[in-house]
């Protein structure tokens, strides 16, 4: 009786162990505007690659879902002067979903022009990417 006890034990310890960590995708991309902001274009693709490797999402799939200062990614990315981080965003994102208007019912193009982000290198990015 005592062996079965010990072989349960040992195999209940086993599967705790072996379980990844329950973090989850908003713990993964909690530091993601901070990397847009500082322009880190390098940790962005590990961010966004890890994120698609450990929930089998793509940035297309959470882009809407996260805000930094109340702007998207890519306007974030604008608004920072962050062009290497923006243009490598809009090269992740289908040229569909970056003519589609954003929550305050302005596409990206649009609010670029407003904001006097259209000239920016992410600016031009986006421009080349819309054709």
């Amino acid at each position: 009786m005592s062996k079965i006890f010990l072989k349960l034990g040992m195999a209940f310890c086993a599967i705790v162990i072996s379980l990844p960590s329950m973090a989850d995708i908003s713990d993964d991309l909690a530091n993601i505007c901070t990397i847009v902001k500082n322009n880190d274009k390098s940790e962005l693709r590990k961010k966004i690659n890890k994120v698609k490797k450990e929930y089998k999402v793509t940035l297309s799939d959470y882009y809407t879902g996260i805000t930094c200062s109340g702007l998207s990614l890519i306007r974030h990315a604008m608004a920072s002067g962050a062009g290497d981080a923006g243009e490598y965003l809009i090269k992740q994102m289908r040229k569909s979903e970056l003519s589609q208007p954003e929550a305050d019912g302005k596409t990206i193009k649009q609010w670029a022009e407003e904001n006097g982000h259209i000239g920016s290198p992410t600016g031009a990015a986006l421009l080349e990417r819309l054709g």
